[in-house]
Protein backbone atom coordinates (compact mmCIF):
# COMPACT_ATOMS: atom_id res chain seq x y z
CA UNK A 1 0.00 0.00 0.00
CA UNK A 2 1.27 3.08 -1.27
CA UNK A 3 1.08 6.84 0.31
CA UNK A 4 -2.62 8.67 -0.23
CA UNK A 5 -2.63 11.43 -2.68
CA UNK A 6 -3.28 13.97 -0.06
CA UNK A 7 0.38 13.12 1.60
CA UNK A 8 1.89 13.21 -2.01
CA UNK A 9 0.42 16.68 -2.49
CA UNK A 10 2.01 18.20 1.09
CA UNK A 11 5.26 16.74 0.44
CA UNK A 12 5.46 17.71 -3.64
CA UNK A 13 4.51 21.20 -2.60
CA UNK A 14 7.50 21.78 -0.19
CA UNK A 15 10.03 20.69 -2.90
CA UNK A 16 8.48 22.79 -5.27
CA UNK A 17 8.18 25.74 -2.85
CA UNK A 18 12.00 26.07 -2.84
CA UNK A 19 12.29 25.82 -6.44
CA UNK A 20 9.62 28.83 -7.03
CA UNK A 21 9.19 31.60 -4.97
CA UNK A 22 5.72 32.40 -6.42
CA UNK A 23 4.03 29.81 -5.40
CA UNK A 24 1.84 30.63 -2.34
CA UNK A 25 -0.21 28.15 -0.29
CA UNK A 26 -3.69 28.91 1.14
CA UNK A 27 -5.61 27.07 3.89
CA UNK A 28 -8.72 27.15 5.80
CA UNK A 29 -7.82 26.04 9.18
CA UNK A 30 -7.38 22.08 7.79
CA UNK A 31 -3.98 22.59 7.00
CA UNK A 32 -2.66 19.48 9.23
CA UNK A 33 -5.76 17.03 7.17
CA UNK A 34 -5.10 18.29 3.85
CA UNK A 35 -1.16 18.24 4.61
CA UNK A 36 -0.30 21.88 3.52
CA UNK A 37 0.87 22.22 7.10
CA UNK A 38 4.33 21.03 5.82
CA UNK A 39 4.25 23.73 3.71
CA UNK A 40 3.33 26.11 6.13
CA UNK A 41 6.45 25.24 8.33
CA UNK A 42 8.81 25.37 5.45
CA UNK A 43 7.46 28.55 4.43
CA UNK A 44 5.70 30.70 6.84
CA UNK A 45 5.37 33.86 4.79
CA UNK A 46 3.79 32.29 1.92
CA UNK A 47 1.37 30.31 3.83
CA UNK A 48 -1.80 32.26 4.39
CA UNK A 49 -4.73 30.35 6.97
CA UNK A 50 -7.62 31.98 5.98
CA UNK A 51 -9.91 30.90 8.88
CA UNK A 52 -13.56 28.45 8.09
CA UNK A 53 -13.98 30.61 4.97
CA UNK A 54 -13.60 28.65 1.86
CA UNK A 55 -15.10 31.77 0.24
CA UNK A 56 -12.49 34.11 1.19
CA UNK A 57 -10.01 31.06 0.65
CA UNK A 58 -10.93 31.05 -3.11
CA UNK A 59 -11.26 35.21 -3.33
CA UNK A 60 -7.66 35.80 -1.93
CA UNK A 61 -6.26 32.93 -3.97
CA UNK A 62 -7.71 35.11 -6.73
CA UNK A 63 -6.24 38.10 -6.11
CA UNK A 64 -2.91 37.00 -5.43
CA UNK A 65 -3.41 34.82 -8.86
CA UNK A 66 -4.19 38.08 -10.66
CA UNK A 67 -0.85 39.76 -9.75
CA UNK A 68 1.79 36.93 -10.64
CA UNK A 69 1.76 34.60 -7.50
CA UNK A 70 0.79 30.65 -8.38
CA UNK A 71 -1.90 30.39 -5.34
CA UNK A 72 -2.69 26.70 -4.37
CA UNK A 73 -6.23 26.79 -2.29
CA UNK A 74 -6.67 23.44 -0.20
CA UNK A 75 -9.69 22.38 2.27
CA UNK A 76 -11.86 19.15 1.86
CA UNK A 77 -13.66 18.59 -1.35
CA UNK A 78 -16.99 19.12 -0.04
CA UNK A 79 -16.26 22.86 1.56
CA UNK A 80 -13.89 23.91 -1.88
CA UNK A 81 -16.69 23.35 -4.39
CA UNK A 82 -19.31 23.48 -2.33
CA UNK A 83 -19.17 25.97 0.09
CA UNK A 84 -17.52 28.26 -2.28
CA UNK A 85 -18.81 27.29 -5.45
CA UNK A 86 -19.67 30.80 -6.35
CA UNK A 87 -16.72 32.08 -5.76
CA UNK A 88 -14.72 29.60 -7.88
CA UNK A 89 -17.31 30.58 -11.16
CA UNK A 90 -17.36 34.32 -10.75
CA UNK A 91 -13.23 35.23 -9.27
CA UNK A 92 -11.55 32.87 -10.83
CA UNK A 93 -13.14 31.20 -13.75
CA UNK A 94 -14.87 33.75 -15.18
CA UNK A 95 -12.00 35.95 -15.71
CA UNK A 96 -9.81 32.92 -16.16
CA UNK A 97 -7.19 32.95 -13.22
CA UNK A 98 -4.23 31.04 -12.63
CA UNK A 99 -5.18 29.23 -9.48
CA UNK A 100 -5.13 25.58 -8.65
CA UNK A 101 -7.88 24.19 -6.16
CA UNK A 102 -6.19 20.86 -4.67
CA UNK A 103 -9.05 19.17 -2.32
CA UNK A 104 -8.87 16.84 -0.36
CA UNK A 105 -11.22 13.99 1.18
CA UNK A 106 -13.27 13.53 -1.62
CA UNK A 107 -15.02 10.79 -1.68
CA UNK A 108 -17.17 8.21 0.69
CA UNK A 109 -13.84 7.13 1.75
CA UNK A 110 -13.81 9.82 4.35
CA UNK A 111 -15.59 7.64 6.10
CA UNK A 112 -16.66 8.53 9.97
CA UNK A 113 -17.69 12.50 8.61
CA UNK A 114 -20.42 10.56 7.02
CA UNK A 115 -22.46 12.11 4.18
CA UNK A 116 -21.91 16.33 4.78
CA UNK A 117 -18.68 15.90 4.60
CA UNK A 118 -18.41 12.87 1.41
CA UNK A 119 -18.22 15.06 -1.34
CA UNK A 120 -19.59 12.96 -4.08
CA UNK A 121 -20.56 15.53 -6.63
CA UNK A 122 -17.31 17.95 -7.01
CA UNK A 123 -16.29 16.73 -10.24
CA UNK A 124 -19.59 17.33 -11.59
CA UNK A 125 -19.55 20.98 -10.44
CA UNK A 126 -16.07 21.72 -11.33
CA UNK A 127 -16.50 20.39 -14.87
CA UNK A 128 -19.57 22.30 -15.68
CA UNK A 129 -17.80 25.43 -15.31
CA UNK A 130 -15.72 27.49 -17.89
CA UNK A 131 -12.07 27.88 -18.14
CA UNK A 132 -12.07 24.82 -15.28
CA UNK A 133 -10.00 21.63 -15.64
CA UNK A 134 -10.18 18.46 -13.48
CA UNK A 135 -7.45 16.03 -12.60
CA UNK A 136 -8.35 13.04 -10.58
CA UNK A 137 -4.72 10.99 -9.79
CA UNK A 138 -4.57 7.61 -8.86
CA UNK A 139 -1.95 7.24 -6.75
CA UNK A 140 0.77 8.97 -5.04
CA UNK A 141 3.51 9.39 -7.56
CA UNK A 142 1.09 10.38 -9.84
CA UNK A 143 0.17 13.12 -7.52
CA UNK A 144 3.67 14.31 -7.58
CA UNK A 145 3.65 14.62 -11.32
CA UNK A 146 0.13 16.29 -11.42
CA UNK A 147 1.12 19.03 -8.56
CA UNK A 148 4.37 19.82 -10.83
CA UNK A 149 2.20 20.28 -13.81
CA UNK A 150 -0.46 22.28 -11.73
CA UNK A 151 2.42 24.71 -10.92
CA UNK A 152 3.48 25.37 -14.78
CA UNK A 153 -0.31 25.23 -15.70
CA UNK A 154 -2.39 28.48 -16.81
CA UNK A 155 -5.77 28.57 -15.74
CA UNK A 156 -8.20 27.64 -13.42
CA UNK A 157 -7.84 23.74 -12.18
CA UNK A 158 -9.34 21.30 -9.98
CA UNK A 159 -7.43 18.29 -8.52
CA UNK A 160 -9.57 15.92 -6.20
CA UNK A 161 -7.06 14.43 -3.86
CA UNK A 162 -8.21 11.84 -1.47
CA UNK A 163 -7.63 10.21 2.63
CA UNK A 164 -6.68 7.10 2.35
CA UNK A 165 -3.74 5.06 1.37
CA UNK A 166 -3.90 4.16 -2.11
CA UNK A 167 -2.01 0.94 -3.84
CA UNK A 168 0.99 2.48 -6.19
CA UNK A 169 -0.20 2.16 -9.47
CA UNK A 170 3.07 3.77 -11.69
CA UNK A 171 7.11 3.61 -10.74
CA UNK A 172 9.10 7.01 -10.57
CA UNK A 173 9.62 6.70 -14.80
CA UNK A 174 5.84 7.79 -14.96
CA UNK A 175 5.08 11.39 -16.70
CA UNK A 176 1.48 12.75 -16.20
CA UNK A 177 0.28 14.00 -19.92
CA UNK A 178 -2.58 16.16 -19.40
CA UNK A 179 -5.39 15.28 -21.24
CA UNK A 180 -4.27 12.16 -21.80
CA UNK A 181 -5.72 8.44 -20.66
CA UNK A 182 -3.15 5.59 -19.57
CA UNK A 183 -3.98 2.16 -20.73
CA UNK A 184 -2.74 -0.32 -18.12
CA UNK A 185 -4.39 -3.81 -19.94
CA UNK A 186 -5.05 -4.40 -22.99
CA UNK A 187 -8.18 -6.96 -23.89
CA UNK A 188 -11.37 -6.53 -26.16
CA UNK A 189 -13.92 -8.22 -24.16
CA UNK A 190 -14.53 -5.28 -22.11
CA UNK A 191 -13.22 -1.99 -21.20
CA UNK A 192 -13.12 -0.59 -17.88
CA UNK A 193 -12.61 3.27 -17.27
CA UNK A 194 -11.45 4.66 -14.06
CA UNK A 195 -10.29 7.26 -12.34
CA UNK A 196 -8.67 7.80 -8.73
CA UNK A 197 -9.07 5.13 -6.09
CA UNK A 198 -11.03 2.77 -8.34
CA UNK A 199 -8.01 2.75 -10.35
CA UNK A 200 -6.53 0.12 -8.61
CA UNK A 201 -9.52 -1.59 -7.97
CA UNK A 202 -10.09 -1.70 -12.00
CA UNK A 203 -6.47 -3.39 -12.21
CA UNK A 204 -7.15 -6.52 -9.78
CA UNK A 205 -10.37 -7.35 -11.20
CA UNK A 206 -9.06 -6.90 -14.70
CA UNK A 207 -6.50 -9.89 -13.00
CA UNK A 208 -9.38 -12.23 -12.02
CA UNK A 209 -11.60 -11.78 -14.95
CA UNK A 210 -8.32 -12.73 -17.41
CA UNK A 211 -8.31 -15.89 -15.12
CA UNK A 212 -11.51 -16.64 -16.12
CA UNK A 213 -11.04 -16.11 -19.74
CA UNK A 214 -12.34 -12.12 -20.19
CA UNK A 215 -9.71 -10.22 -21.13
CA UNK A 216 -10.74 -6.54 -19.38
CA UNK A 217 -8.93 -3.12 -21.45
CA UNK A 218 -8.33 -1.20 -18.74
CA UNK A 219 -7.56 2.43 -18.83
CA UNK A 220 -7.05 5.25 -16.24
CA UNK A 221 -8.59 8.45 -16.96
CA UNK A 222 -6.10 11.07 -14.60
CA UNK A 223 -7.46 14.16 -16.90
CA UNK A 224 -11.26 14.14 -16.45
CA UNK A 225 -11.05 17.57 -17.88
CA UNK A 226 -10.52 17.96 -21.06
CA UNK A 227 -10.98 14.08 -21.35
CA UNK A 228 -9.06 11.67 -23.84
CA UNK A 229 -11.30 11.30 -26.32
CA UNK A 230 -9.12 9.22 -28.43
CA UNK A 231 -8.52 6.25 -26.43
CA UNK A 232 -12.22 6.28 -25.53
CA UNK A 233 -13.50 6.18 -29.30
CA UNK A 234 -10.94 3.18 -29.66
CA UNK A 235 -12.07 1.22 -26.74
CA UNK A 236 -15.64 1.88 -28.08
CA UNK A 237 -14.60 0.28 -31.28
CA UNK A 238 -12.39 -2.34 -30.28
CA UNK A 239 -14.43 -3.71 -27.58
CA UNK A 240 -18.29 -5.02 -26.54
CA UNK A 241 -18.68 -2.48 -24.23
CA UNK A 242 -17.57 0.24 -21.41
CA UNK A 243 -17.71 0.31 -18.03
CA UNK A 244 -16.77 3.50 -16.03
CA UNK A 245 -15.59 3.07 -12.42
CA UNK A 246 -15.59 6.39 -9.94
CA UNK A 247 -15.90 7.41 -6.28
CA UNK A 248 -18.56 10.05 -7.88
CA UNK A 249 -21.82 10.35 -8.77
CA UNK A 250 -22.63 8.64 -11.58
CA UNK A 251 -24.49 11.69 -12.36
CA UNK A 252 -22.02 14.36 -13.92
CA UNK A 253 -18.75 12.88 -13.49
CA UNK A 254 -16.14 10.36 -15.50
CA UNK A 255 -19.30 8.00 -16.59
CA UNK A 256 -21.14 10.55 -17.44
CA UNK A 257 -18.30 12.32 -19.64
CA UNK A 258 -17.37 8.61 -21.35
CA UNK A 259 -21.13 8.26 -22.29
CA UNK A 260 -20.95 12.02 -23.88
CA UNK A 261 -17.82 11.11 -25.86
CA UNK A 262 -19.09 7.58 -27.22
CA UNK A 263 -22.78 8.95 -28.16
CA UNK A 264 -20.66 11.56 -30.78
CA UNK A 265 -17.60 9.62 -31.93
CA UNK A 266 -18.72 5.64 -31.96
CA UNK A 267 -21.55 4.50 -29.59
CA UNK A 268 -21.59 1.89 -27.31
CA UNK A 269 -22.95 0.60 -23.87
CA UNK A 270 -21.83 2.22 -21.33
CA UNK A 271 -22.20 0.53 -17.70
CA UNK A 272 -21.75 2.77 -15.27
CA UNK A 273 -20.44 2.19 -11.45
CA UNK A 274 -20.68 4.81 -9.18
CA UNK A 275 -22.75 6.56 -6.31
CA UNK A 276 -26.57 6.47 -7.82
CA UNK A 277 -27.91 9.55 -7.00
CA UNK A 278 -27.51 8.98 -3.26
CA UNK A 279 -25.34 10.58 -0.40
CA UNK A 280 -22.86 8.44 1.23
CA UNK A 281 -22.98 7.81 5.27
CA UNK A 282 -21.10 7.30 8.01
CA UNK A 283 -18.47 4.14 8.61
CA UNK A 284 -15.34 2.79 7.92
CA UNK A 285 -13.73 3.43 4.62
CA UNK A 286 -13.75 -0.10 3.77
CA UNK A 287 -16.96 -0.88 4.65
CA UNK A 288 -18.82 2.07 2.79
CA UNK A 289 -17.13 1.13 -0.46
CA UNK A 290 -18.14 -2.79 0.04
CA UNK A 291 -21.70 -1.52 0.43
CA UNK A 292 -21.86 1.16 -2.26
CA UNK A 293 -20.09 -1.71 -4.75
CA UNK A 294 -17.12 -0.11 -5.08
CA UNK A 295 -14.71 -2.82 -5.37
CA UNK A 296 -12.73 -4.99 -7.40
CA UNK A 297 -15.18 -7.80 -6.98
CA UNK A 298 -17.99 -5.84 -7.92
CA UNK A 299 -16.46 -4.54 -11.36
CA UNK A 300 -15.84 -8.43 -12.17
CA UNK A 301 -19.19 -9.12 -11.32
CA UNK A 302 -20.92 -6.28 -13.03
CA UNK A 303 -18.31 -7.31 -16.49
CA UNK A 304 -20.06 -10.83 -15.76
CA UNK A 305 -23.32 -10.19 -16.38
CA UNK A 306 -22.66 -7.70 -19.25
CA UNK A 307 -20.23 -9.54 -21.60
Amino acid sequence: MGLATRDAYGKTLVQLGAENKDIVVLDADLSKSTKTADFGKAYSDRFINVGIAEQNLMGIAAGLANYGKIPFASTFAMFATGRAFEIIRNSICYPNLNVTIAATHSGISVGEDGGSHQSVEDIALMNSLPNMEVIVPADARETEEVIKYAAQHKGPLYIRLGRLNVDDIFDEAYTYQHGKGVQLTDGDDVTIVATGLMTAKAKEAAATLKADGINARVIHIPTIKPIDRDIIEKAARETKFILTCEEHSVIGGLGAVVSTVTSETYPTKVVKLGMYDTFGESGTPAALLEKYGLTAENIVKIVKAHV
